[in-house]
């Protein structure tokens, strides 16, 4: 229900942002005007009683997000991906938001699993541990399985989670909506979009099943390179809300002291946890959004392990392309190159001129080649280009600053393991093979091969389309001659253009 009854929650929420100093950081971040910011503080300011402490030891937002909950929690971490919404200072504040929250009791944790499993835990299990770690959505247990002996991480969704977040979220639609009748000017900002964007990802991280599907297929993306693991989804110990997985036995990859003593090379994990996220976003055009120090794990034999796939990235592959041949220009420094491509795509309108946008491109660019190889930043690139396309008049592309943000914290995750780790010395390479395979001669066969299989799918709907309009237009008495003869070209046309496809796409094959 989004009605004012939710006016007592937002009341605690203001008073803790307010007495934790967080409501300040907000509304500069949002650029607030005056009168609104004078009237949002003068509302809470005597209720401040009401709101929580939080953590002092914590910056002002994470610490007032912590002390309001889960969904809060949850909410500032969706948010950190979204720079674009409340600027870069903020949202990398907010990647560091703690995500520990106390356990939930252990024979409450069995009596979910049986539940939704159907069986009792000693029967699926020889063993069942105390929570190894609890977050602000589930909790993560470590169990053997009573059939095979194997070692497994049983994820439990907490208890009453999905009617939590649903009060706190109807909460968030009820605070946009007022936001957005109080200040028109704040529509700039889409505050409901920003809460429906929220809703979408946590009602996929409430249903555990999607989170098994995206591991699924990341494993099966992933499954042959070299050094890199997914644990398997055990689907028969699998449910709404719990979810099995192999267990992922390594060093933290944040423990750097446990690595060298593990005798890992901390250079090549570097460059490979860069290379590893590059193929995946380019490659696959799905990669792993989450991809920090907690999500990952080194193995004896030195692989990398990821887990926890809540959030995960989507590209399609025509952004892919345009994506790839932007940061190859880049790497060639041929800015004219990268204006054109920006063109071609449509992200800039036509009628600003691509010379001086080239000109605005070189800015960008050769500042960030000037410096020392520990210094490069590819996410910091990716930031200043989008400010520069910003002012050009293109439209912000929520998958790309998705994947902005995850290049800064894999960028992090490389650099805190060795800071000598060269940024382009590990995406040139990539980058050049993905371009090869994606818009060379090969790849254009692919291309028209695909264009004829689904030519050739509706090839035998053609005639009775055509007939069907032809029908139609004498029924509705309208002129038909230039209308059919149009038609009937268009077929000849299709037909012709499926021999050539199919055609050209085998001599370039082959």
């Amino acid at each position: 229900m989004r009605g004012p009854h939710n006016i007592l929650r937002l009341i605690r929420t203001g008073a803790t942002m307010e007495r934790t100093g967080a409501m300040k950081v907000v509304m500069d971040a949002f650029e607030t005007p005056p009168l609104v910011r004078m009237a949002a503080r003068g509302l809470v300011w005597p209720f401040q009683w009401l709101g929580y402490k939080g953590d002092p030891d914590m910056p002002p937002v994470p610490r007032a997000l912590t002390a309001l909950g889960p969904a809060y929690i949850k909410f500032g971490q969706v948010l950190s991906t979204r720079p674009d919404v409340v600027g870069g200072d903020l949202a990398t504040e907010l990647r560091v938001l703690q995500d520990k929250l106390p356990p939930f009791d252990l024979a409450v944790a069995k009596r979910a699993v049986e539940s939704e499993l159907g069986q009792s835990v000693d029967e699926v299990f020889s063993a069942f541990s105390e929570p190894v770690a609890a977050a602000s959505i589930a909790q993560v247990h470590r169990a053997t399985l009573a059939e095979t002996g194997e070692d497994v991480a049983v994820k439990i969704l907490r208890p009453g989670i999905e009617r939590a977040f649903q009060k706190d979220v109807d909460a968030f639609y009820f605070a946009a909506d007022s936001i957005e009748f109080l200040s028109p000017a704040s529509r700039r900002l889409r505050p409901r979009d920003v809460i429906e964007h929220f809703d979408g990802v946590v009602t996929g991280e409430l249903d555990l099943r999607l989170e098994a599907a995206s591991a699924s297929e990341f494993a099966a993306n992933t499954v042959k390179d070299a050094g890199f693991q997914v644990p398997e989804v055990k689907w028969e110990y699998s449910a709404r809300r719990v979810m099995t997985l192999g267990w992922a036995e390594g060093a933290p990859m944040g423990d750097n002291a446990a690595l060298d003593a593990a005798g890992h090379h901390r250079h090549s994990l570097g460059s490979r946890v860069l290379e590893l996220f590059l193929s995946h976003a380019l490659r696959d055009g799905y990669f792993h959004a989450d991809m920090h120090q907690g999500n990952l794990k080194v193995a004896a034999n030195g692989d990398i392990i990821a887990y926890d796939f809540g959030i995960m990235g989507h590209i399609d592959e025509y952004t892919r392309r345009v994506y790839a041949e932007i940061l190859y220009g880049f790497i060639q420094r041929d800015y004219l190159r990268v204006a054109e491509v920006h063109f071609e795509a449509g992200y800039v309108p036509a009628d600003r001129d691509v010379d001086e946008f080239a000109r605005a491109l070189r800015a960008v660019g050769e500042p960030i080649f000037g410096m020392d190889a520990t210094r490069i930043s590819m996410g910091r690139l990716l930031s200043y280009l989008f400010e520069v396309t910003e002012r050009f008049g293109m439209e912000t592309r929520t998958e790309l600053i998705l994947l902005q943000r995850t290049m800064v914290v894999v960028e992090g995750v490389a650099r805190s393991l060795d800071p000598e780790v060269n940024i382009w010395d590990v995406a040139k390479p990539v980058v050049a093979r993905y371009i090869e395979e994606s818009i060379g001669p090969r790849a254009l066969g692919k291309d028209l091969m695909k264009t004829a299989r689904v030519l050739m799918r509706f090839g035998p709907r053609l005639p009775g389309l055509v007939e069907g309009a032809l029908i139609r237009q004498a029924v509705a008495d309208e002129p038909v001659k230039s209308r059919s003869w149009s038609l009937l070209i268009l077929g000849g046309v299709v037909a012709a253009g499926i021999g050539f496809a199919a055609g050209v796409a085998v001599v370039l094959l082959a």
